[in-house]
C-alpha cells in the first residue's frame, strides 16, 4: 500500500474481490464464507499486511482487557513486577497499560492517565495514595495493590511478609555471629513500617536495634553509609537493594572489606543484586507469585467473583551471595 498507511478491510476487499462484510466475517471466524473464499481472502491480508484491530472490537463490545499498571521509576524491583505481570496477563489474553510515577509526575496524574485508557483493573505497585482514596477508587473498579498492605475491605492486596524477610536476614547474621547489626530503614515508602517491625523483632535477644534513616535510591543509601562509618557496626540490613549499593560503595571507598569489616544484607533480589560484581545477600520477593496471584484476582474481580481473603501474603526467602560473613572484629 502506499505511504505508512494502515492497511484497512477495504482494502482486502478491494484486493481479494469481495465485499467489505465478507472479509469482517472471515477476520472474526464467522459463520457465512465459502472454504477458498476465506483462504483467498486471509492469503490477501496476509500479503498486504493487514492486522485485524482486536482493540476496536473489544471496545465495541464493552471490553478493552486492558490491566492498567502504576509503577514508580525509582523502583528498580518494580520493573521486575512489571515483566511478572506482562507474562502473567498474557496467559489470561490481557495486555497491560503502564503509567509511571517520576519526579514530576504524581500516583494521582499516573492513575488519571490509565482511566483514560479505559482499563478493566488497576494494579498498583507500592502505592504511596491513602488507603481511602485508593477503596474510593476501588469504588468504580477492581483495584489491586501489590507490595504493600491496605487495611480496607474494598481494597485487594497482594503483598509480601515483609517483617518475615527482616527475621530471615537478621537470624542470618546472627548465625554469623553478629550482634551489633544496624538497620538503615525507607522512611515512608510502603513495607518500610513492616520491615522496620520486623528487625526490631528479630533483634531481640541479638543486640541493641539501630535504626538509621534512609530510603529507596544509592544516594539514600550512601547518606546513611556516611553516619555509619563514625560507629561502624559489623553488619547492617537495608530497605533495599538500590540503598544498599549504596551503602556499598560507600564502604568500599573508605577502604573497609565487605563482608570483612561489614556485612550487607539487601531487600528484593532485584536485578542490581543479582550482577556479579556486586553479588548481594538478599530478601528474595517471588516475583512469579505477586504477579501472577495479582493479574488472577484482578480478573476475578472484573469478572464479578467475590474471592476473599482480600489480602495474599507470599513468603520471602533469604539469598545468600558475597556480602555477608563471619564478623571480623
Amino acid at each position: 500500500m502506499p505511504g505508512d498507511r494502515r492497511t484497512t478491510l477495504a482494502d482486502v476487499a478491494a484486493a481479494a474481490g469481495v465485499s467489505t462484510a465478507l472479509v469482517s466475517i472471515v477476520m472474526r471466524d464467522a459463520a457465512g464464507a465459502s472454504e477458498a473464499t476465506r483462504r483467498r481472502v486471509l492469503e490477501v491480508a496476509e500479503r498486504l499486511g493487514y492486522h485485524p484491530d482486536s482493540r476496536a472490537r473489544l471496545l465495541r463490545s464493552g471490553r478493552t482487557r486492558l490491566l492498567g499498571v502504576v509503577f514508580g521509576v525509582q523502583h528498580t524491583f518494580h520493573g521486575d513486577l512489571v515483566t511478572g505481570l506482562y507474562a502473567a496477563a498474557e496467559q489470561h489474553g490481557y495486555e497491560l497499560a503502564l503509567s509511571a510515577v517520576a519526579p514530576g509526575r504524581d500516583e494521582r496524574k499516573a492513575i488519571a492517565g490509565l482511566l483514560q485508557d479505559r482499563c478493566e483493573a488497576l494494579i498498583l505497585l507500592g502505592p504511596q495514595s491513602p488507603a481511602a482514596t485508593l477503596a474510593e477508587l476501588a469504588a468504580r473498579m477492581p483495584v489491586l495493590v501489590v507490595a504493600r498492605g491496605v487495611r480496607h475491605p474494598a481494597v485487594d492486596v497482594v503483598r509480601t511478609a515483609d517483617a518475615e524477610g527482616l527475621h530471615q536476614a537478621v537470624d542470618h547474621l546472627a548465625s554469623l555471629g553478629h550482634h551489633r547489626i544496624a538497620h538503615i530503614d525507607g522512611s515512608r515508602a510502603p513495607g518500610a513500617t513492616s520491615r522496620r517491625r520486623g528487625y526490631t523483632q528479630a533483634m531481640a535477644g541479638v543486640g541493641e536495634p539501630r535504626i538509621i534513616p534512609g530510603g529507596l535510591t544509592e544516594e539514600d543509601g550512601a547518606r546513611a553509609a556516611e553516619s555509619l562509618l563514625t560507629d561502624l557496626p559489623t553488619a547492617v540490613t537495608v530497605f533495599n537493594d538500590r540503598c544498599a549499593t549504596g551503602v556499598l560503595d560507600v564502604v568500599r571507598r573508605a577502604g573497609l572489606a565487605v563482608p570483612g569489616d561489614l556485612s550487607v544484607v539487601g531487600y528484593d533480589n532485584s536485578r542490581l543484586a543479582r550482577l556479579a560484581h556486586v553479588a548481594l545477600t538478599t530478601v528474595a520477593q517471588d516475583v512469579d507469585a505477586l504477579t501472577t496471584q495479582a493479574v488472577q484476582r484482578a480478573i476475578e474481580r472484573i469478572d464479578g467473583a467475590r474471592p476473599t481473603p482480600r489480602e495474599i501474603v507470599i513468603p520471602p526467602h533469604l539469598i545468600i551471595r558475597a556480602t555477608t560473613g563471619p564478623p571480623s572484629r
